[in-house]
């Protein structure tokens, strides 16, 4: 592939190519406001006026460049755009269409730069070594696209102009590429994969109790799924948080497509406050049998509500309301927290997240977090407003399903006076 002086090397390649096939001509490369510089005889510009990546050669190496097994990056993927420009001398009109004629055909028979007509150009290019040609195509330029072109160039009087392609330049990524060790031997006693013949576990969804949104502790979550087994196998909750994810037993099944994991509960596990923050996890399974490396199935997203304990003042007079909310699990640091107050989001004053609970100094084992927040010109109105917590997009949950009838609780709500 080629050194980023490829690009000088193309334009110097058709310069060379026009003024051996124009004899006595002048053939540069200057823009076309530049071009001509007081000057009056024949000559052909070449100006190289864009340059655009060729997506066909992004994503994926050179073919012979590497072999299987190895990585590397690919190259710099450049579609050259060229104006060519005739003037004829004395800025006849006549001579100047006969030298576009002599350069169109020039081009027109010659499509594709070889190996001969780059080498010795310009120095250290290595573009005559590249396995891709160098293609020149006509670029059909539309009178309103050559007439932005050439306002662009100042001062410069308009003269018979085309436009060309040329691509694709392959310029070589300095980034080194990865050549691995050959393997010697695969697996234990060179017995190669281990086989299952097995499906693969394969989750498509979560059920909530009560048809909630989103997972609380304590509760009952039903995966959704083909192939479910709770032989060898375990839920894996994974947190953006968490340095290790957190792992649990599912409860046994009797059929394919579901199986149950049971959330501990708060009041169960001094900890959990900590152990596991609000948000969305990343729940999957993983089985590991006798004897045979572990494997997991895909992941699905599982937003863990956070928990409004109390919230203080529950009356307030209209105007701006000082609020102070506290909430389970404790908020971790660099989470988003926006408290949603009717069709309004408040963002907090200050979050003061208790220290680590399985301190002995420690009050609360519960590990409550305290946010305060200020809702500024509160209407007041006859029914109470319901608030939620949203932590990393999750939304805690308003509803008291204890009873018969789904209710609002009544530790999430304010009265505005």
């Amino acid at each position: 592939m080629s050194t980023p002086a490829a690009l000088a090397t193309v334009t110097a390649t058709l310069q060379h190519l026009l003024s051996n096939a124009a004899s006595g001509v002048s053939v540069t490369t200057q823009s076309p406001s530049t071009a001509r510089n007081g000057g009056n005889g024949a000559q052909i510009n070449i100006f190289l006026y864009s340059i655009h990546y060729s997506p066909a050669f992004r994503n994926s190496p050179i073919p012979g460049e590497i072999r299987s097994g190895e990585t590397a990056y690919p190259p710099l993927p450049l579609v050259l755009k060229y104006l060519i420009t005739a003037y004829g001398a004395n800025d006849d009109d006549i001579s100047g269409q006969q030298l576009m004629g002599q350069a169109m055909s020039l081009l027109h028979d010659h499509p594709v730069l070889g190996k001969t007509d780059i080498e010795g150009i310009t120095p250290d290019s290595d573009l005559q070594r590249q396995i891709e040609n160098i293609r020149i195509t006509p670029d059909v330029l539309s009178l309103d696209d050559m007439s932005k072109l050439w306002s662009s160039f100042q001062s410069a009087e308009y003269r018979l102009s085309t436009g060309y392609e040329v691509s694709v330049v392959l310029i070589k990524s300095d980034r080194a590429s990865r050549v691995p060790l050959p393997i010697l031997k695969r697996g234990e006693d060179d017995r190669g994969a281990g086989v299952v013949a097995e499906p693969a576990s394969s989750l498509s969804g979560l059920r909530f109790p009560n048809q909630k949104p989103g997972a609380e502790f304590g509760d009952r979550i039903i995966l959704l799924g083909e192939h479910l087994t709770n032989e060898d196998t375990i839920v894996r909750f994974k947190h953006p948080l968490l340095d290790d994810p957190i792992e649990l037993q599912p409860e046994p099944t009797q059929i394919e497509t579901e199986m149950g994991v049971q959330l501990p509960a708060l009041a169960d596990d001094v900890e959990l406050g900590s152990k596991w923050p609000a948000g969305f996890y990343s729940l999957s399974l993983v089985t590991q049998k006798t004897d045979m490396p572990r494997w997991t199935s895909n992941s699905i997203a599982m937003p863990l509500a956070p928990e409004i304990v109390s919230i203080a003042p529950i009356i307030h007079p209209a105007g701006d309301v000082a609020l102070t909310i506290e909430c389970l699990p404790q908020i971790k640091k660099d989470q988003r927290v926006v408290l949603l107050f009717s069709d309004r989001t408040i963002t907090p004053d200050s979050i003061a997240t208790p220290p680590d609970p399985t301190d002995p100094t420690h009050a609360d084992p519960l590990s409550r977090t305290t946010l305060k927040f200020t809702i500024k010109n509160a209407a007041a109105r006859v029914a109470p407003y319901v608030l939620r917590l949203r932590v990393d997009g999750a939304d805690s949950i308003p509803v008291d399903f204890s009873g018969d009838t789904p209710q609002f609780s009544d530790n999430q709500k304010v009265t505005i006076t």
